[in-house]
């Protein structure tokens, strides 16, 4: 766990962002994203404070737990490592990394890394 006041700060706006997101809070998750935003991932880009949450209630009604692996903090950047565990039907637990950059005490850049194993097609 970070000791030094600027990581402390980075952790306390990391994880309201990662909470708010995995119990579908869009507003408390956007209250986070600072000015000049931008998400990238292997299936989305998106430059909007919501724009990479589109979707979420979809996803979030597979999802059965959110496993904390790792976290890192610094005074200006985060890294959260976790699996996501689905349902039953999807039976898949993805492997997922994401890193964050911050300023001025919002989040300005995420990159989302993940395994990603087939979902199984309806």
């Amino acid at each position: 766990m970070p000791t030094d006041t600027a990581s402390i700060a980075t952790q306390h706006i990391v994880r309201a962002y990662h909470e708010a997101r995995f119990r579908g809070d869009v507003s408390a998750a956007a209250a986070q994203i600072g000015e000049g935003f931008r998400f990238r991932s292997p299936f989305i880009t998106s430059d909007s404070p919501t724009g990479h949450l589109d979707g979420l209630d979809g996803l979030l009604g597979i999802v059965t737990e959110v496993e904390l692996i790792s976290e890192l903090y610094g005074e200006t950047e985060a890294t959260l490592v976790y699996d996501v565990h689905t349902t039953p039907a999807v039976g898949i637990t993805q492997h997922t990394a994401e890193h964050f950059r911050l300023r001025d005490g919002r989040i300005t850049s995420i990159k989302l890394i993940f395994d990603s194993p087939p979902f199984p097609v309806e």
